[in-house]
């Protein structure tokens, strides 16, 4: 008979185990939660070894420090490689908290081995449709009991494509944004079709402003070329002509890749790719919505501490859609991590992977303080990477939220599910490190920070955003975006040293550095900016913030936007590198001149004379008799190669001679191990 491995635990105490050494339970897909889990594999006689699942791993880690003489042991629950199934989410309370900084509560990886916590099911037993090459279905019962419903699958690895139409670009809605109640939609001849609002599950995709919506489509009006959808929009997201798509309708289902999951019969039918193997192919569907819990008792103030996350792979998650469908707002902000701590401080997260996920990656909620995040990855995103704070304020020490650092990960391919989710994204939380990040392709913003809109104090401050490489922004999905964005007052806040390029809006509102409404007390230095649509650097309204020692190369449209004059100073833009061949310089709204410019260098390459330049509505002597850039400089910069984006300062170059000090890049986004 297999022994209890609670009765081990009790051999081990009683024969007085080491009491400060780390006490270590195997997981293994190999493993049996009858046994003691004190092997790293299944002993020769079969009678011990690992458990099986996490959840037993974590009892046995619980009733191992109930010991009084045990309380102060590091505690190491390691996974062997392969796919970790939860039942449901794996949650750790303060019982759980390690006793100390160097005696951690440890979740990491078995030396060399990558595994999985799933909170996917695997679907096995597809067989070939008759007639219809390449298509393969499989009946879940559960589904056509309405006992489960999917919306995403994975294939191989891969997240395969829920039945879209059309299968790459959009449709556009004609004329202005909806706004009826429920939503209609104006389209096509040909683009919607009657039977999808019969089917009652096809879902319509659109893009709004810096939003979208996703709704199940309720009636057609095929004659007069307008949809009914199944909910309200939100008035302020609005977009003209928008971009859409049609997700889940039977008949989208029309290329290889795609799948479609019918809630009635409970089939699921999937086109195969090209040379997969459908009998002997990993296909996975995710059933929980969440991975791994930090909770804290906010109650007793008792938080969860000093637990080490190191070296898994976080995955297979999924998302619900009530029969109204969803508006969505700024940053998917709606969006919970499917990684949620609560209440936890002294925590660190690292050499991790996210993906998969159909939330954002990670959320670090209210009451954490402390929590270094360092070294993941975090791709296939539904929504963003990580989440910090809320959108409330707290006053209670106990429930804010600050002083993360958050380094050396890489963020990409998010907004799957949610496109306005952010690559980061920092709401009521202040004093955290954000540095050497990688990210890019998003649909949104890649850093943002703050969530107060206008002129109130804010607990978002001396936040430092610094040697990021953040690229590929926007993508022409939605607008009025930028790579790094803020909100709000944000005294002590520094955003410098960062590489930004390549930021895309679909309509309005593509630039690299963007302080929004109230944006206040913030330093921007040393970044290099170029290839965004709209501009730069764009203030829309704020005062006092200081813009200093930049690049601002090849932006399409023009370099610099302020759009709203106040009283009170804008900003002091000074000692910066301005160089150009397409657009303005100037764009926007630059009456009132609440603002300072000068010792700055401006290139445009297109232009030879002086007297060809225009600075807002007059000409260089004008723009000097408003008091503007009376020291600054129109001449080519002279760097190493500007066109190939080599922005290294030349020694004769003329801003030097004007105190522009060489940016540092060389470290920018995510260094190596050593080096962190």
């Amino acid at each position: 008979m297999k022994r209890s491995f609670l009765f081990i635990l009790f051999l081990l105490l009683l024969s007085g185990r080491v009491t400060s050494a780390p006490f270590t339970i195997y997981v293994a897909t190999n493993g049996n939660d009858g046994w003691s889990g004190t092997l790293p594999a299944p002993a020769s006689n079969d009678m011990d070894g690992p458990v099986r699942n996490a959840s037993a791993a974590l009892i046995a880690a619980r009733k191992f420090r109930q010991n009084a003489d045990q309380a102060a042991s590091g505690v190491s629950i390691v996974f062997r490689g392969g796919r970790h199934e939860l039942s449901e989410p794996l949650v750790l309370l303060p019982e759980d908290s390690g006793a100390s900084s160097a005696n951690p509560f440890t979740l990491a990886s078995y030396p060399g081995e990558r595994p999985i916590i799933s909170g996917g099911r695997a679907l096995r037993g597809w067989a070939p449709v008759p007639g219809k090459p390449g298509l393969w279905q499989l009946e879940i019962p559960r589904v056509r009991e309405g006992k489960w419903y999917f919306r995403t699958l994975f294939v191989n690895g891969h997240r395969a494509q829920r039945a879209r139409t059309p299968n790459s670009g959009f449709y556009r809605i004609q004329g202005g944004s909806p706004q009826d109640k429920p939503v209609k939609i104006h389209f096509t001849p040909g683009d919607i079709k009657k039977e999808w609002a019969e089917d009652g599950d096809v879902e319509l995709i659109a893009y709004l402003a810096w939003a979208d919506l996703r709704m199940q489509i309720r009636a057609v009006d095929e004659q007069g070329r307008v949809a009914t959808l199944s909910g309200t929009a939100r008035p302020s997201n609005q977009e003209s002509n928008a971009q859409y798509y049609i997700e889940n309708a039977p008949d989208g289902l029309d290329q290889p890749g795609e799948w479609y999951l019918n809630k009635r019969t409970g089939i699921v039918t999937y086109w195969a790719k090209p040379g997969e193997d459908m009998k002997a192919a990993e296909v996975i569907a995710p059933e929980l919505e969440d991975l791994l819990i930090m909770r804290g008792d906010f109650a007793a103030k008792h938080s969860v501490h000093d637990v080490v996350i190191r070296g898994l792979t976080f995955s297979h998650t999924d998302w619900s859609l009530s029969p109204q469908g969803y508006a969505d707002t700024q940053a998917a902000v709606a969006t919970r991590g499917d990684f949620l701590a609560e209440g936890a401080v002294d925590c660190r997260i690292e050499g991790c992977s996210f993906t998969g996920l159909a939330g954002y990656a990670l959320e670090l909620g209210r009451g954490c303080q402390r929590i270094q995040v360092v070294g993941n990855e975090m791709s296939d995103l539904g929504g963003g990477g990580i989440r910090i704070g809320e959108a409330g304020k707290r006053t209670e020490p106990f429930e804010e939220n600050n002083s993360h650092t958050i380094t050396d990960n890489h963020i990409h391919h998010g907004g799957l599910i949610y496109p306005p989710a952010i690559g980061i994204f920092v709401l009521q939380s202040g004093t955290n490190r954000i540095a050497h990040n990688h990210i890019h392709d998003l649909y949104y913003t890649a850093i943002s920070l703050g969530w107060n809109w206008g002129y109130q104090e804010t607990p978002c401050c001396e936040n430092i955003v610094e040697f990021n490489h953040l690229h590929d922004i926007g993508q022409g999905r939605l607008s009025d975006m930028g790579a790094v964005y803020t909100l709000g007052i944000q005294r002590g806040t520094i955003i410098r040293n960062n590489l930004i390029h390549d930021v895309d809006s679909f309509t309005y509102g593509g630039w690299g550095l963007y302080t929004d409404e109230g944006s206040s007390n913030i330093l921007l230095e040393n970044n290099v900016v170029y290839h965004c649509k709209s501009a730069g650097f764009h203030q829309h309204y704020g005062r006092d913030n200081i813009v200093r020692n930049n690049i601002f190369a090849f932006n399409r449209e023009v370099q610099i936007m302020r759009t709203r004059a106040e009283d009170h100073s804008s900003f002091i833009f000074t000692n910066n590198i301005v160089l150009f061949d397409t657009g303005g310089l100037l764009g926007s709204n630059w009456s009132n001149d609440h603002y300072v410019m000068e010792r700055n260098v401006y290139w445009d390459t297109r232009l030879e004379g002086v007297d060809k330049w225009k600075f807002a509505d007059g000409n260089w002597d004008q723009w000097h008799s408003r008091g503007h850039d009376t020291n600054s400089i129109i001449a080519d910069p002279n760097f190493v190669n500007g066109q190939k984006f080599d922005f290294r300062l030349k020694a004769e170059s003329p801003a030097l001679k004007l105190g522009f000090k060489p940016i540092e890049l060389g470290t920018v986004g995510v260094r190596a191990e050593r080096d962190r």
